[in-house]
């Protein structure tokens, strides 16, 4: 469990990274006067580069259901016997 949460947490830092890259790079094509849709698409990638990274953290490993609940009583189940207890009050 823990080298699962290990590597999402580095996928999610190499995410993040990414993203400041390409909000560092917007800045700078902006400055040296580059291609606008070059800047754009810098930009629109350190917008959704949080959301995508967050995303790929959350989806780790996924719990597996262990108790299934049936309606019928199975062999290793013994029925009770004998009178119920009485509750006086």
């Amino acid at each position: 469990m823990s080298e699962d949460i290990g590597y999402r947490q580095r996928r999610y830092l190499w995410s993040m990274g990414v993203r400041t890259v390409c909000f560092i790079g917007a800045v700078v094509s902006v400055v040296a006067g580059a291609p606008v849709w070059l800047a754009a698409l810098l930009v629109v990638g350190a917008l959704f580069l949080p959301y995508v990274a967050v995303i790929f953290a959350n989806g780790g490993r996924e719990p597996t259901p262990s108790a299934h609940f049936e309606d019928h009583e199975g062999p290793e189940q013994k029925r009770v016997s004998g009178q119920r207890p009485e509750i006086r009050s």
